[in-house]
């Protein structure tokens, strides 16, 4: 099987930034949420807006444990069951439910509920600690890779997935049946791949990635993030953009 990425031993010249406003790390919003569940909409609106932020990088993960109301989501996968599942059991909890937005990889609130929202984006972005320097940079030395470094000062230390996120940047979907029928609905940032691409340990990193496999399958967004492991807080987070 063709790997993916292929680890590099320089940094192009050329390097794009982080999606974030300078000077702080932009906070990860994840929405659990389902085509069947009839509480969702409001959410999905919601991450919609969030989506357009600079301060933010938004995904919207597809669940699908809600598919036997009648409709199938057309958008779920069971990793994504999996992985808010793994979110539910860091805290200890032994439910989950849509719409959940997680946000910086540890603070749960409902997707819809504007206020906590605005208050767990801010604790998220208030923990980074801004003497911490942990960046991740893009580079393009040809039309046909992006270069993926990351690195950090030894204060930030210890291991981290790093998390490659492939997604659809916007959809409309006619719904047919469930509690949802009848209502066209839109969804941002739909996650269709989440990749393991290695384990970070405090070193400078890099990859090479291929930008027709970015695009496979039609996506048209891409993302780095690096979490500690076992679904732990993200450490930093940036948009690949494939169009520059």
């Amino acid at each position: 099987m063709r790997r993916f990425f292929i680890v590099l031993a320089a940094v192009a010249a050329v390097c794009f930034p982080a999606s974030s406003e300078a000077g702080e790390r932009a906070a990860v919003v994840e929405l659990f949420t389902s085509q069947g569940c009839n509480s969702c909409p409001p959410a999905d609106a919601m991450l919609g807006q969030l989506a357009k932020r600079k301060d933010v990088i938004a995904f919207s993960l597809h669940v699908d444990y809600w598919d036997y109301l009648g409709w199938k989501d057309t958008f779920a996968s069971p990793e994504n069951t999996t992985r808010q599942r793994a979110y539910a059991r860091a805290p200890g909890r032994r439910t989950i439910y849509t719409p959940e937005m997680v946000i910086g990889g540890e603070t749960h609130v409902v997707g819809s509920d504007g206020a906590a929202i605005e208050r767990a984006i801010a604790k998220a972005k208030a923990k980074a600690n801004p003497k911490d320097r942990f960046e991740i940079a893009f580079a393009r030395d040809n039309t046909d890779y992006v270069t993926v470094t990351i690195s950090a000062d030894e204060s930030v230390r210890g291991r981290a997935a790093v998390l490659l996120f492939r997604y659809d940047t916007r959809h409309e979907v006619a719904i047919e049946r469930g509690e949802n029928a009848g209502h066209k609905l839109a969804y941002h940032n739909v996650v269709r791949e989440v990749r393991r691409l290695d384990t970070w340990r405090g070193e400078t990193m890099q990859f090479m990635l291929p930008i027709k496999d970015l695009r496979a399958g039609g996506r048209d967004g891409c993302a780095i993030v690096v979490q500690r492991e076992h679904d732990g807080p993200v450490l930093g987070a940036a948009k690949i953009a494939l169009n520059d």
